[in-house]
């Protein structure tokens, strides 16, 4: 049997989709309607394209955009990577700072910014040395092509066509400690992360997906933006995520699926407005963080929707592990098995050990990175033993291959010699009815070496007294896992994807 030949490039795909369905919906932008046909994103980014080559700026180059979500920054990205540079979609919430050390980093040669980013750049921008070219992208009309510089050398598009293995994105990870790291991710591993999501969640042309997160983060990014491109279906995409909107907009656009972090499932729960006719809607994808198994089961109780817990990170352009679409076994609590790479735990020389037992959860295949970029010893500390990536993440694999997480390697609170899981702590303080975000973490003790705490958020109009919420924690976990102390706070330090950044949650409640 002869093998499937994929396209090999993302320029690749788009010509693909045009030549077998020019007509066929790609984007959708809820507050203007417009449509955009897969002819019509091939006749765009080969526009685009051909102005960005007559810069004269090297193959390769990095190009940043600062944006919202709209469909000018999907064809603006797509433009960029098919003729042959490099994409750096920039955190808009990283502060000036960060986004200074991005620009700086990435040796970006333009930055293509929203009018509603523009302030926030230019405080990024005068925090550097090197000048670098602002230029203006109109959410609706796309790019100012007009303010891009010209060379007089006529070089054509076709003339500088990338390869499968060449860098298509420059990812910034939102790391809760030092510098972000930029991960590279090239044609043929953003195209095998968009095939993972299609093949795995059975998506095809007859779909349409809402974006929820935004695309400058990896789940947005490679799950609704790729998945959709590569299977060929619809992609509704909004200017930012607001609960108020969610379920009109999958009513009045006949949504199939969305994919979510945590703390949107939560508010989604927690709003009390009823969605309307949501039939067209088969099932919600969770990832970015493990789900409380008390938001999930409520979720799926009030709405009728299937979630399906994923796992991914952005080092493999997001998804690794899946739980199978109804009537395939879901397992509430685990981000489900393997899907289009090989899963490991392994021990600390990076060795398997048996079902059951914990260890560091590694990922191999071809959705993970190229290395971190001119960060050759980050790299060569997290691909190991022939290419198996590191996740971080602790867990096990049970008898059936289903993935279970524990927690993070570096989150891990070590109270008397006893290793403590955040997410246990979580999970207990969650199960009360008053809480609607928690999270713990490790506080240095003379007695314990650590000792447990807990940041939580209370649902509107909600009060409860700290006694019993320590006694229902006491209940759930056992009085030694239970935090000392549990601070109301009304906001949770969260990175772009809605990860809760735990580390930081110390210096939250200490260094005020």
């Amino acid at each position: 049997m002869n093998e499937i030949q994929f396209p090999e490039t993302i320029g690749d795909q788009i010509i693909f989709n045009s030549s077998k369905s020019a007509e066929a919906v790609w984007l959708i932008s809820p507050e203007t309607n417009q449509t955009i046909s897969f002819g019509q994103v091939h006749e765009t980014i080969m526009e685009i394209g051909q102005r960005l080559i007559e810069t004269g700026i090297e193959r390769g180059s990095s190009i940043a955009i600062a944006s919202p979500n709209s469909t000018a920054s999907c064809l603006l990205f797509m433009a960029i990577v098919s003729s042959g540079f490099v994409a750096v979609p920039l955190n808009l919430v990283a502060g000036s700072a960060i986004l200074a050390y991005t620009i700086e980093h990435s040796e970006a040669k333009f930055i293509f910014v929203a009018d509603d980013c523009r302030d926030l750049i230019n405080s990024a921008v005068i925090h550097q040395n090197r000048k670098v070219r602002l230029i203006r992208l109109d959410p609706s009309m796309g790019p100012d092509l007009d303010s891009l510089p010209t060379i007089e050398n006529e070089i054509k598009l076709k003339n500088i066509e990338p390869k499968s293995t060449d860098i298509a994105l420059l990812m910034y990870t939102s790391g809760t400690t030092g510098k972000p790291k930029g991960v590279m991710l090239s044609h043929s591993n953003l195209l095998a992360a968009g095939r993972f999501i299609a093949t795995g969640h059975a998506i095809d042309e007859r779909d349409k997906g809402l974006c929820v997160l935004p695309i400058y983060h990896i789940n947005g990014m490679c799950v609704t933006v790729m998945g959709t491109l590569v299977s060929m279906s619809t992609l509704v995409i909004p200017h930012k995520f607001s609960v108020n909107s969610f379920w009109d907009i999958i009513s009045k656009f006949k949504c199939s699926w969305f994919s979510a972090v945590p703390t949107q499932f939560s508010y989604i729960l927690n709003n009390e407005e009823a969605p309307t006719d949501i039939s067209s809607l088969r099932f919600a994808r969770s990832a970015s963080a493990p789900l409380s198994p008390d938001i999930h089961k409520k979720f799926e109780k009030r709405f009728g929707i299937p979630i399906i817990e994923t796992m991914g990170l952005t080092e493999t352009g997001s998804q690794i592990t899946t739980n199978p679409i109804p009537p395939g076994e879901r397992k509430i609590g685990s981000p489900g098995k393997a899907f289009g790479n090989q899963i490991m735990v392994g021990d600390d020389q990076f060795e398997a050990v048996p079902a059951g037992k914990t260890g560091e959860i590694l990922v191999k295949g071809e959705n993970v990175m190229q290395g971190y970029f001119k960060q050759p010893e980050e790299t060569h500390k997290t691909i190991v033993n022939n290419g198996w990536l590191r996740t971080g993440d602790l867990g096990y694999l049970d008898n059936d291959g289903y993935v279970f997480v524990s927690g993070r390697i570096k989150e891990l609170i070590i109270k008397g010699g006893e290793n403590i899981a955040p997410r246990e702590v979580d999970e207990a303080l969650l199960a009360h009815p008053s809480i609607l975000e928690a999270a713990a973490f490790a506080v240095p003790c003379d007695d314990y070496g650590e000792r447990v705490e807990a940041c939580v958020c209370l649902k509107e109009k909600v009060s409860v007294e700290l006694a019993d919420l320590k006694s229902h924690c006491e209940n759930q976990i056992g009085k030694y896992k239970c935090p000392d102390k549990i601070h109301i706070v009304t906001d949770l330090p969260k990175g772009p994807s809605g990860k809760v950044q735990r580390l930081k949650l110390y210096e939250l409640i200490y260094d005020n």
